[in-house]
């Protein structure tokens, strides 16, 4: 799978999700050697776009194989974190929060 085909898993499973409309989380991924995007939760929607995002709640970095493995359910995003395989710079909370949320 390459970063594109990645991007439209995330948007496929962004457009299942139905977060309540009070939820606000803005994470932004990056993908080693590979790209960057951002998931909002914002106003009952999940939008996913292939940018930075500034003003968000926590970035996480991870190699394509292992966020792949995250979405498919067989990488635990704690062990992941302990491992050193799942990078967190900002809310680990929020971060914990998006884990949920892809799951």
């Amino acid at each position: 799978m390459n970063f594109s085909e990645l991007l439209e898993k995330v948007r496929s499973l962004a457009s299942t999700l139905k977060p309540s409309p009070q939820e606000f989380l803005a994470v932004q991924v990056n993908i080693e050697n590979e790209g960057v995007f951002y998931v909002e939760v914002k106003d009952g929607r999940v939008n996913v776009e292939p940018y930075e995002y500034h003003d968000r709640n926590c970035a996480i970095t991870m190699n394509l194989e292992n966020f792949v493995k995250l979405l498919e359910g067989n990488l635990d995003p704690v062990k992941a974190f302990t491992f050193g395989k799942l990078k967190v710079d900002g809310d680990l909370g929020k971060a914990l929060e998006f884990s949920k949320l892809i799951k």
